[in-house]
């Protein structure tokens, strides 16, 4: 029997929009796992922080500013991972926003802040990063975080289920355009998972009403995308390429 490990020590990798909420664990899992990360945001103030709780657990994190809108930033985030910690082996393209509204209120404006962000930031990411592992034949894995909204739509928000369900699919196009390359992308698809930005809502009479929908009778916690994460970022998921991790306590499955 071939067993697997999870230690990432010795890899590089890079995580966007990684200042606040799933990002932030997210870095700070691979960290933990022994990865050098490069923790990239707008937000620097931020990422200091993270960079300093990391240190003192006993990981290496760098901030990086990032905007990942703008191809110049995207492209000097990814030489400045590789300059300062070393060839990038593992990309997490998690940056992304949301715009609530109905849809005779929504704007063209919101369109493009959304899928700029969302789908065309992941797209300028992955291009970057899958070239510098491609030029140096280093072999390696990206990780979009989509959601369960890129599979299955919900009102008032329709730009951001456009933009994960280009996400998903985009997923799949990149890993047959980069399996030549021994570079594998996959997708985790979070349901609803309680950070400080959602944890009020989901604790209301509205968010228990949306909990009875999912099967676990539970929202998720970061702590539920650690498992995922790691199985994406290391050879466990050699064989793995174009795949979509579901993490939503099956509300996917009977909505």
């Amino acid at each position: 029997m071939t067993s697997f490990s999870s230690d990432l020590t010795g890899k590089t990798a890079l995580v966007t929009g990684a200042s606040s909420g799933i990002g932030r664990h997210l870095a700070k899992v691979l960290a933990k796992a022994g990865a050098r990360v490069a923790i990239a945001a707008r937000r620097t103030d931020a990422l200091a922080e993270l960079a300093k709780e990391i240190k003192e657990a006993g990981g290496r994190a760098m901030p990086v500013r990032l905007d990942v809108g703008d191809a110049a930033s995207v492209r000097e985030a990814v030489v400045c991972t590789e300059t300062e910690l070393g060839g990038l082996s593992m990309l997490v393209n998690n940056a992304g926003v949301a715009v609530t509204k109905p849809l005779f209120e929504q704007e063209e404006a919101d369109w493009d802040r959304v899928v700029d962000t969302n789908l065309k930031g992941a797209w300028m990411m992955s291009r970057e990063a899958a070239r510098h592992m491609a030029e140096r034949e280093r072999p390696g894995s990206i990780a979009h975080i989509a959601s369960i909204l890129g599979i299955q739509g919900t009102g008032q928000v329709t730009v951001y289920c456009a933009s994960k369900g280009g996400l998903i699919n985009m997923t799949r196009a990149l890993a047959a355009d980069l399996a030549g390359h021994g570079i594998r992308v996959n997708a985790i698809a979070p349901g609803y998972i309680e950070t400080d930005i959602n944890r009020e809502f989901l604790n209301s009479g509205a968010g228990e009403r949306l909990m009875k929908r999912v099967p676990q009778r539970r929202f998720g916690q970061l702590r539920d995308l650690d498992g995922p994460l790691l199985l994406l970022a290391s050879d466990a998921s050699a064989y793995m390429t174009g795949s979509v991790i579901t993490v939503d306590g099956g509300m996917s499955s009977v909505t």
